[in-house]
């Protein structure tokens, strides 16, 4: 039997086109776990000083680096944990990660979580993530 993974939304529950209230993975499996990632480049630069949007633009490009490292792609993410400097306002950084994953890909279940801040202090935002890569 193949793996699979099926995304649920209850018929008595609301329907987010950020995240899914459940989801349920069977059969083979390869599963990805990555680290917290935040809006430093592949030269050790911070992007997006004092501007979520653009750091989460930049987490998002690492997470795509991630996921194809390890085989799998944004539409295999099954749950991200999303940590958020304390008097920050989401929406830009709601509103980069809706256009990162589109409406063709499944959103992942999700956990947003303020946190009183980062080290260094340049950080606003901060994302982990796991995939769930079915097997053939």
């Amino acid at each position: 039997m193949p793996g699979r993974v099926e995304h649920i939304n209850p018929s008595e529950m609301t329907v987010n086109p950020a995240f899914t209230q459940v989801i349920t993975v069977t059969g083979p499996v390869k599963t990805v776990y990555i680290g917290a990632q935040t809006s430093v480049d592949g030269n050790r630069n911070i992007v997006g000083k004092g501007d979520i949007g653009a750091q989460t633009e930049q987490i998002c490009r690492n997470i795509d680096f991630c996921l194809e490292a390890a085989g799998a792609r944004k539409e295999h993410l099954i749950s991200w944990n999303i940590y958020v400097a304390e008097g920050q306002d989401m929406r830009p950084a709601f509103e980069a990660g809706m256009r990162w994953l589109d409406r063709s890909t499944p959103p992942p279940l999700n956990n947003v979580m303020y946190v009183s801040g980062f080290l260094p202090a340049d950080f606003l935002i901060s994302i982990e993530a796991i995939a769930v890569v079915p097997l053939d």
